[in-house]
């Protein structure tokens, strides 16, 4: 008798329909042994205020510009922009294989705190909303100029991150990046081909299945996709109703996204005690005037939540090898990985050791 596939034991492939591509899933690796190291992280001080960051409220940047003594967020022009406003156009390729296009945009430094030593899931829900309400603000200047809009966050130095002082950046382009253009393409084809909106759908029935939400609330849902590459990869998305852009969530929205964020990234700093890095963004449909009057009822608004973070703080995943060379690979499961995390606190470490120290 043959035996029965089981998803959580043998080898397959998943297809991500944002992408159109494919990921292998190989979770009988992890029954191979390991004898890495299983350490919490040593965290660097990081001192409230810093006069040395340029991003701390009251000290002089590079550029001889001073930060403002902020209380809230704050929001600047980057002083080393990857895109500026006004460019010449390159003109027509000289070979079909040297093809250069114009690329015109624009970049922006928000900081959510003016301390230092803080990260999103150590603010309040009323400030992480006010983190929200400016993230709209700015996707809805931007856009009234430019094609995409592309609010992120990369947190923690093993990630990219050169400044830990909490912020984000935003970027503004004249063209609709790469992978956008992916998922409005896919996304366009999925409502052409069942009638609803791909990721609409999708909500629906992962909040019936239960098995890979990792936290919900009546507005929104967590959830580690289907088709995962990373880790402890999530998808945040809108529970029950179709919104197309930021600007669109209503006043309730946006007060329970705070909380939800707030409840996904505690778990996550849970997973590991430690400040968990990861890479963040949010999607929403296209803008800029050419946007206005288009139908994009197949684009529905969504964070996607990528940690490099694989067994514990000090071990990450590389994108290596066959990943970089063959295709996507992964060896956690999806529902593996939604179970770690729906298994952690809601209860942030570092606010329980000072819960317990005190009651010692």
């Amino acid at each position: 008798m043959a035996e029965k596939f089981d998803a959580a034991d043998h080898q397959h492939m998943r297809f991500n329909p944002l992408r159109g591509d494919w990921v292998l899933v190989s979770p009988h690796r992890l029954k191979r042994p390991w004898h890495g190291k299983k350490e919490r992280a040593e965290e660097k001080f990081i001192p409230p205020f810093d006069p040395t960051n340029p991003l701390s409220p009251g000290v002089t940047r590079p550029n001889g510009k001073v930060t403002p003594k902020y209380e809230e967020t704050y929001v600047f022009d980057n002083d080393f922009p990857a895109l500026l406003p006004e460019i010449p156009s390159p003109g027509p390729p000289s070979h079909p294989l040297m093809k250069c296009a114009h690329a015109a945009g624009t970049c922006r430094v928000m900081c959510f705190h003016p301390r230092s030593d803080v990260t999103l899931p150590l603010m309040s829900v009323e400030e992480i909303q006010k983190v929200v309400e400016e993230w709209i603000h700015q996707v809805q200047e931007l856009g009234e100029k430019f094609t995409w809009v592309q609010v992120f966050e990369n947190k923690g130095e093993i990630n990219g991150c050169s400044n830990p002082h909490p912020h984000c950046q935003i970027w503004a382009t004249s063209f609709l990046p790469t992978e956008p253009q992916y998922e409005d393409e896919n996304m366009k084809k999925y409502l052409k081909e069942h009638g609803k909106p791909m990721l609409l759908d999708y909500a629906e029935l992962e909040a019936k299945s239960k098995e890979r939400v990792v936290v919900e609330n009546d507005d929104w849902i967590v959830i580690v996709p289907y088709w995962a590459l990373w880790p402890f990869e999530v998808i945040l998305l809108p529970r029950k109703r179709h919104i197309l852009r930021f600007p669109d969530l209503e006043s309730d929205e946006r007060k329970s996204l705070a909380s939800i964020m707030k409840r996904l990234l505690v778990k996550y700093d849970n997973l590991f005690e430690c400040s968990f890095p990861y890479s963040m963004g949010w999607h929403g449909a296209p803008t800029g005037p050419e946007a206005k009057g288009k139908d994009y009822s197949h684009w529905q608004f969504h964070g996607h939540y990528y940690p490099c973070l694989l067994r514990s703080s000090t071990i990450r995943k590389f994108m290596v090898g066959f990943e970089l060379l063959s295709q996507g690979q992964r060896d956690l499961t999806a529902e593996k990985a939604a179970e770690q995390l729906r298994a952690c606190s809601d209860v942030h470490y570092k606010e329980a050791e000072k819960k317990d120290k005190e009651t010692k």
